[in-house]
């Protein structure tokens, strides 16, 4: 991944694809252009051709924005699976916690357990915490 904002950025790729070949040989790879919602871009689009040279996706993305965020990993995951038509599954799946319901009694214990703790850290300068 490089900044598209730092033509320094893209430039260390070369180095950095030559260390991860150097260490892990044929792997798949997704080159990604970070900062892609930005407008002042310094690494212009046609300028980006080291992918093509040697055979890399390539990916346009936004960390901040979540723009193609997914993208590197769905092409990774469906050629790690060989499977060029997976996709991705959005499933939201919120519950909520069971309601606890604590009456005046039990609101009246803690408050009570909450001072004794406090006192005691007060007593000892927070040094047996």
């Amino acid at each position: 991944m490089f900044d598209v904002t730092s033509i320094t950025s893209y430039n260390n790729v070369c180095k950095w694809h030559k260390d991860l070949n150097r260490i892990c040989e044929n792997i798949p790879i997704v080159l990604c252009g970070n900062k892609a919602d930005i407008k002042e871009r310094k690494v212009k689009t046609r300028s980006i051709v080291y992918h093509r040279k040697h055979k890399l996706q390539y990916c346009d993305i936004s960390a901040r924005s979540n723009y193609n965020f997914e993208k590197p990993f769905l092409w990774l995951a469906r050629h790690l699976l060989d499977d060029p038509s997976m996709e991705f599954v959005s499933i939201c799946t919120m519950t909520l916690p069971p309601e606890i319901k604590i009456d005046q009694s039990m609101m009246k214990r803690y408050e009570e357990e909450l001072k004794v703790m406090l006192s005691y850290v007060s007593r000892s300068g927070g040094q047996n915490l």
